[in-house]
């Protein structure tokens, strides 16, 4: 680049300021010719000169006269003055009646004054006595108006040829000078673009770019580099698909439409990965300041895609707490094996039948989910009955409310089981850490092919002032930090994966001090999900326990 801006800036300077030499024997040869000219002209134009010059018409003249004469006089002064070659006067005969050598006094000119004679001016290059010159001849007029002579002024070529060298010497000096102050403004502007560009040259920056481009649209993972002043510069096509933005390189980072989490991350670099929700999308977001020669460049935003993976550890998790569940009913059914083996052994009939009524949920203390009947479609019948076991583990009672209706088949049972465990076990961990025997009441109403849940407890209640901020993405009040992202994904997820199909999750009632005067039992936070489209009808043929 510095070379060829140095190439540039050479050539530009030759060709302009070699037309400027080439033209300068010229100018500096008419601007003689001019002088010359002037000089002639004021000399024809003296009343003296025009007088004696008319005294001197159609008769002899005498040199010696002539040497001592008023023109002789007057043009040695003026050649003095002027510092012409020559001044002549000649008269209408093309007599030389001045002249700075005596000796040519007398004498005809040695070059054609017929055109000053005739009454024009003449300006040419010619050769005389005294060697060659630019010079200007005028005619002379008397006080009649009639052309009576002439005057003839010239400069030295070699005088001109002197001045039009200066004249290039100083061109060529400034050429140079000009040259020199644009080889080093271009040498100051090489490093200012070397450190720009991180010492790489152009041809390595178009490569650069190429690459660049190639690799950051081939990637998985989704890129966002916003500069230091948060002006978007790079954005490949895998983050526009998962961060769903539209925006052309060059927007401002706010102006994207970034959720506040995501913003945060972006803003504030973030080496540990966090999930975050972007429409029904999970992604693991990241962020790493970058520098380069103690210039902070910006900022990176990386964006993993988790949507697949959440869905599978949903479905996980569904299992894993389904099996803690079973693992719970399992011991609690071999400790009632084991009382009613014993009864049986020691001969206590009638205590054995008791315990066998109650274990079939017809005697008080029922050993099934109070109205688990009333829920008859098989995925929620087993998992509430499996919940129930893990919630007594807990030292928390789980019910089902008094409106609880429930036929048919789940087509979807990952969403339900989804949404229904995270409602019941954010509600059990509520019920659980008030320090008495909690409850927790679910709610399953069937409208159709839509299902509305309902979950509340007997815990504190939201302590937030907007209650809605349990759904944002990293809002737990739970110790610890197990997972990529952190905990506090259970209820915004659970919201996502209902909204995802249409339907939603929300706070009925914040309970605890946000609700003094609740009006459901118990107290605590109670939480709404609908689940359109997720029920398929079915029959009425009652689910047995199992």
């Amino acid at each position: 680049m510095l070379l060829l801006q140095l190439a540039v800036l050479a050539v530009s300077l030759a060709v302009g300021f070699g037309l400027v030499i080439a033209g300068a024997d010229d100018r500096v040869r008419d601007e003689y010719a001019q002088r010359a000219l002037a000089i002639a002209r004021s000399v024809a134009a003296d009343a003296d000169v025009r007088a004696v010059v008319a005294d001197h018409q159609g008769r002899a003249v005498d040199a010696d006269e002539l040497a001592d004469g008023p023109l002789q006089r007057q043009a040695a002064a003026v050649r003095e003055r002027t510092g012409a070659l020559f001044v002549v006067i000649g008269n209408d005969q093309g007599i030389r009646l001045a002249h700075p050598e005596v000796a040519e006094l007398a004498r005809p000119v040695s070059t054609d004054p017929s055109a000053a004679l005739s009454g024009s001016d003449d300006i040419a290059t010619d050769r005389g006595t005294l060697g060659e010159s630019v010079r200007a001849k005028v005619p002379v007029f008397d006080a009649a108006g009639r052309i009576v002579g002439f005057v003839s002024v010239g400069v030295s070529t070699e005088r001109l040829a002197k001045e039009t060298r200066s004249d290039i010497v100083a061109t060529t000096l400034l050429a140079l000078t000009a040259l020199g102050i644009g080889a080093l403004g271009s040498v100051m502007l090489a490093r200012r673009w070397r450190k720009l560009t991180l010492g790489l040259e152009s041809d390595e920056l178009a490569e650069l770019v190429r690459e660049q481009g190639a690799v950051l649209h081939a990637m998985a993972d989704g890129v966002l580099a916003v500069d230091a002043d948060g002006i978007v510069r790079v954005v490949n096509d895998k983050a526009r698909a998962l961060l769903d933005i539209d925006a052309p390189v060059g927007t401002r980072a706010a102006d994207l439409g970034l959720t506040p989490r995501i913003a945060a991350v972006l803003a504030t670099p973030t080496d540990e990965p966090l999930a975050a929700t972007v429409g029904d999308r999970v992604v693991l977001v990241s962020s790493h300041r970058v520098h380069a020669d103690g210039r902070d460049l910006g900022m990176v935003l990386s964006v993993i895609d988790r949507t697949d993976v959440e869905a599978l550890s949903r479905e996980v998790d569904s299992i894993r707490s389904m099996g803690v569940a079973l693992r719970a009913q399992q011991h609690e059914t071999a400790n009632r094996i084991h009382v009613l083996a014993g009864l049986l052994r020691h001969g206590h009939v009638d205590e054995a039948l008791d315990y066998l009524e109650e274990l079939s949920g017809n005697g008080p203390g029922g050993a099934l989910l109070a109205g688990l009947g009333n829920v008859r479609e098989p995925h929620l019948h087993a998992f509430l009955d499996a919940k129930a076991a893990h919630a007594r583990e807990r030292r928390v009672t789980l019910r089902l409310g008094d409106q609880t209706w429930l036929q048919g088949t789940l087509t979807e049972p990952v969403v339900a089981t989804t949404v229904v465990g995270n409602l019941i076990d954010n509600s059990i961990e509520a019920a659980s850490g008030a320090g008495v025997d909690g409850v927790v009441e679910v709610e399953l109403i069937a409208d159709g092919d839509t299902l509305f849940v309902s979950v509340g407890d007997s815990g504190p209640g939201i302590s937030f002032d907007d209650p809605d901020q349990v759904f944002a993405e990293g809002v737990t009040t739970k110790p610890g930090d197990h997972t990529p992202g952190g905990r506090g994904m259970g209820l915004s997820l659970a919201r996502q994966v209902a909204r995802r199909i249409g339907g939603d999750l929300w706070v009925a009632d914040p309970g605890g001090e946000r609700s003094p005067t609740p009006e459901h039992d118990p107290p605590g936070a109670l939480f709404v999900a609908r689940l359109p489209g997720i029920i398929a009808p079915g029959s009425d043929e009652e689910v047995r326990p199992q």
